[in-house]
């Protein structure tokens, strides 16, 4: 009796191993769709580069050696952070000159201010000549004088001193430094970069030869790429294009403003890809998820009455929701799959429609 439940146990093993065998033999209906040419937006393709709306290179605007770099590529600032120091000793000692001058000023004013006071007194009471008062007039306007120009000089000493100390122009991310601590700092030479990370814009150069299809197409978009490979195709808030070519590289620059929500998941240096619309034409296209890249390969599974077969494709521009352009590999009215990877396992076959 024992014997013949350890055999019904074993067949019911087998069995049980059997079960998956027998799925694997069937396969798996992998959905297709019948390839066709429709309508499709043609136009003007080329590549551009993500880069900030507002980016500053900081450089210096007075003479020294630069004590402390406070900042390093990548850190975010705020507005008014200090992220550099330059040696002050130079502007310090004309800080001292020029308050020494304000004080020697503000002594020669009260000097002349009581000196024409007594004169104009003299005066009304007869002891000193009209030309006395005139001489001591013009000497306390002389004093006026020299006290608003030592007060100046005052000034301009502390704004000298006050450019020793670089800070963010703005809220932002550092983008890139150009020098240590102990670099000799000069006027114009460039010390840091800052870039605020909203808004950026798409910046694409057009050949002079395409310059005036550019201008004429009915719409441009810029291309984003997500993490999954899908694509999106979205317009800019604002365009804007240079009013001549460059004389060497013969490029139009064209700069295409984006909006906050298409530009969140961007970086400035990314590249991208620029669309320049044109009128409606009949294109073959699949849908993006029919295509399967293995490194340089693109290809698509066909199906037939055995199955599914690969085959290598062509493709051609991209236009979104609507599918990738065909250019050699299908033609109309074949089947693809829409899984590309179930359509290789063994034994998958098209669902039916």
């Amino acid at each position: 009796m024992k014997s013949i439940h350890t055999l019904a146990f074993v067949v019911s093993l087998a069995v049980l191993a059997g079960a998956p065998l027998l799925v694997r033999a069937q396969g798996v209906a992998v959905p297709t769709v019948t390839i066709g040419a429709r309508a499709v937006a043609t136009g003007y393709e080329i590549d551009g580069v993500i880069e900030p709306v507002k980016q500053s290179t900081i450089a210096a605007q007075t003479s020294g050696r630069v004590v402390r770099l406070l900042v390093k590529m990548g850190d975010p600032v705020k507005a008014g952070q200090l992220l550099a120091t330059i040696d002050d000793s130079e502007t310090a000692v004309g800080v001292q000159r020029s308050a020494a001058q304000l004080g020697q000023a503000e002594a020669e004013l009260r000097n002349a201010r009581a000196h024409y006071e007594r004169t104009r007194e003299l005066r009304a009471q007869g002891f000193v000549s009209q030309a006395a008062l005139d001489t001591a007039e013009t000497q306390y306007k002389a004093a006026q004088s020299g006290q608003a120009q030592a007060t100046a000089g005052a000034r301009a000493s502390a704004l000298s001193q006050g450019y020793t100390r670089v800070t963010a122009p703005y809220d932002g991310w550092v983008l890139q430094t150009h020098v240590d601590a102990g670099d000799l700092a000069v006027p114009g030479k460039p010390l840091i970069t800052v870039y605020a990370p909203q808004p950026l814009r798409a910046v694409v150069q057009i050949p002079a030869s395409q310059a005036d299809s550019a201008r004429a197409a009915q719409d441009v978009q810029v291309q984003l790429t997500e993490a999954n490979g899908a694509s999106q195709w979205v317009q800019p808030v604002r365009r804007s294009t240079m009013p001549a070519a460059d004389p060497v590289s013969q490029t139009v620059v064209w700069r295409l403003e984006l909006s906050a929500v298409a530009a969140q998941k961007l970086i400035p240096g990314q590249q991208v890809r620029v669309r320049f619309v044109g009128s409606q034409a009949q294109r073959t296209v699949v849908p993006v998820k029919a295509v399967l890249r293995r490194g340089e390969l693109t290809a698509v599974y066909v199906a037939s009455e055995r199955g599914f077969s690969l085959r290598a494709v062509r493709l051609g521009a991209d236009h979104g929701a609507d599918g990738v352009e065909i250019v050699a590999g299908l033609a109309a009215g074949e089947r693809v799959a829409l899984d590309p990877v179930r359509a290789g396992l063994a034994g998958a076959h098209a669902a039916q429609p």
